[in-house]
């Protein structure tokens, strides 16, 4: 059983990031599962660093993306949105070229919080970094 609100499609989340950072950076979700989100992001010269490696800023707003797509999709949009409060990201090995795939998944969820795991790893299936987001749920303000 799905924990979504609602019945997310991968396109309609492609095209909500196409004109913010995820699209810039060339982000894309591939795969919306009953309970994790699946997205890619390449490593060409907008995501490494100079020393033409990933740089590890582009791996955690990748984990940021699909943390906060998943806390939201969780959620009635209509009475709650979620917002990021802390993330944390060990880097455990470098990526100079290919295509990353990330896996979130919920670890939590509560009425005013959320903690999301996202595990990134690189062309090969090896794990290059691993992260945590903790969400805030806030009420949308009435009008």
């Amino acid at each position: 059983m799905a924990i979504w609100h609602g019945e997310p499609t991968t396109d309609l989340l492609n095209q909500g990031g196409a004109k913010c950072m995820p699209g810039h950076l060339g982000m894309v979700i591939t795969e919306v599962g009953d309970d994790y989100l699946v997205g890619t992001m390449p490593v060409d010269q907008r995501t490494r660093q100079p020393f033409g490696i990933l740089h590890g800023g582009a791996s955690v707003a990748l984990a940021e993306t699909l943390g906060s797509i998943g806390a939201n999709l969780v959620v009635d949009n209509s009475k709650f949105y979620c917002v990021g409060q802390e993330i944390n990201a060990n880097h455990l090995r470098p990526v100079a070229e290919g295509v990353v795939t990330a896996k979130a998944s919920p670890v939590h969820i509560g009425r005013s919080s959320q903690v999301w795991e996202i595990r990134i790893s690189d062309p090969n299936g090896k794990l290059n970094c691993i992260s945590r987001i903790t969400m805030a749920v806030v009420p949308v303000p009435s009008k």
